[in-house]
């Protein structure tokens, strides 16, 4: 018979002290003797090099057999592996969107279902989005969350309803590259720590909540494996942030009131995708990055509770729009599209039919979209001659899409104040440099995408804290 090799040796010590605590308990451990006397043929002279521990020994209760552990099993499963210092992470990144016809009030405020439809076009993460990582680990002690460096409470009612959602719904994950094995009924039983960064001001107007929120969902429910079931995502996403729910998905998005006290059925659902109508160009002015002096939350609870007109326009007036609006968007149809949403009065006017539409969130900053690249050029020479840059460096005036600028004829800021006046302005009218911060360029883009490059992932892979901490 061969000599057992150090790895054998220590395998069988391991057995030996797991067998003595066993035995007391469990009249099936008599059938590891077996095993033991098994472990050369078995699995050879080196297949274990390290001793085994009580966990590592599988015993059927039911039966009373006793198997070693093949390949599979020695996965650290939750039960071998909460003394481990592994962390597993997942990031994602996900749009922001802006809403053509808008929310504006609640019919239920903790499960927050709209008082009406609402639908949105979702802009090229490229531009503007939120990127978040999650890390679980067991050595974790609790639920942390970090946005833009800071840490944040996760006390608050819309992260734990999130979290809460998506942990019941978590299925096993398996990394075979880390040797990690977590089964669904444990997740339950570990925390996770949350980095979030949004690369555009957060609470200025430019719907961040909603990119954020709608990250924050889909990369929990990445990490966990949970399974997309009919909108499931987007029904938790609005329980974080109502206009969460359409950044789940890209392109032209409708988010469905429903009728359901439970709010089952108030889901975002995609009308079309990126795609669909390519040659759309959204321009952005940022009037103000500074926090909202209202949140929209706020804003909403007021009207419901002040406007005798709110109700009427939810019941009579949306629904009506919804209807043209999704049509415009399937025919692509921008003239019906421009005049649901609003004019740009003088230059529409001027030119008899829309050339440019425009809207507003609850912040001050303007939302302008063109049809095509020609009229967004034409737009941003307009914009620039009446809200010309405070200082020389043009570059940083735009964020985005910089490349229209040199589409515009607009390399230097000589060339905008070259500008000629539009030729809808009858007589020399003032401009008002600076009162524009800066301007973003974009397009219509896709939904949330995972991060697969860990360089870019926001937390250490080996501190489990967010990286710089």
């Amino acid at each position: 018979m061969c000599r057992p090799s150090r790895g054998q040796q220590a395998a069988e010590l391991g057995i030996s002290s797991a067998l003595s605590r066993i035995e007391k308990k469990n009249n099936t451990a008599l059938h590891l003797k077996t095993v033991m006397s098994n472990v050369q043929s078995q699995e050879g002279s080196t297949a274990y090099d390290k001793p085994f521990t009580e966990e590592m020994i599988m015993i059927d209760g039911g039966g009373g057999a006793a198997r070693w552990p093949g390949k599979h099993d020695r996965f650290p499963s939750m039960a071998a592996a909460e003394e481990g210092q592994w962390v597993l992470m997942a990031t994602g990144r996900s749009p922001t969107n802006i809403a053509v016809i808008k929310y504006w009030g609640k019919r239920d405020e903790a499960l927050i279902l709209p008082v009406n439809d609402s639908i949105s076009v979702t802009l090229d993460p490229d531009h503007l989005s939120a990127t978040t990582t999650v890390a679980v680990s067991p050595s974790f002690p609790s639920d942390r969350m970090w946005l833009n460096g800071k840490e944040i409470s996760l006390s608050g009612g819309r992260f734990q309803s999130c979290l809460r959602e998506i942990r019941k719904r978590a299925q096993d994950v398996e990394d075979e590259k880390k040797g990690i094995r977590i089964k669904k009924e444990d997740w339950g039983k570990l925390h996770v720590h949350i980095a979030s960064y949004n690369n555009f001001p957060t609470a200025a107007g430019l719907a961040s909540s909603a990119a954020g929120l709608a990250c924050f969902v889909f990369t929990l429910g990445k990490l966990m494996n949970v399974k997309e079931d009919h909108g499931e995502l987007s029904s938790i996403a609005r329980q974080g942030s109502g206009s969460a729910c359409r950044s789940i998905y890209g392109g032209f998005v409708k988010w469905c009131m429903g009728k359901n006290n439970d709010g089952s059925d108030s889901i975002a659902v995609q009308l079309a995708d990126e795609a669909h109508w390519n040659d759309l160009v959204i321009i952005i002015a940022v009037v103000s990055s500074k926090q909202k002096e209202t949140s929209s939350t706020s804003g909403m609870r007021d009207s419901v509770e002040t406007s005798p007109l709110l109700q009427y326009r939810a019941q009579t007036v949306v629904p009506e729009r919804v209807l043209k609006m999704e049509e415009a968007i399937k025919s692509r149809n921008f003239e019906s599209f421009a005049r649901i949403i609003s004019l740009v009065e003088k230059w529409n006017q001027s030119e008899g039919t829309p050339r440019v539409a425009y809207t507003f969130d609850a912040g001050p900053n303007a939302v302008l979209i063109a049809p095509n690249r020609k009229n967004a050029t034409i737009l941003l020479q307009k914009l620039l001659y009446y809200f010309p840059p405070q200082d020389n460096d043009l570059s940083s005036y735009m964020v985005g899409d910089k490349s229209i600028l040199s589409d515009a004829g607009l390399k230097s800021i000589e060339d905008v104040e070259a500008l000629p006046a539009p030729a809808e302005t009858k007589m020399p009218s003032q401009k008002f440099k600076g009162d524009v911060s800066y301007f973003i360029c974009s397009r219509l883009g896709a939904g949330p995408k995972v991060v697969t490059d860990e360089s870019l992932a926001l937390i250490d892979s080996v501190t489990g804290l967010p990286k710089g901490v």
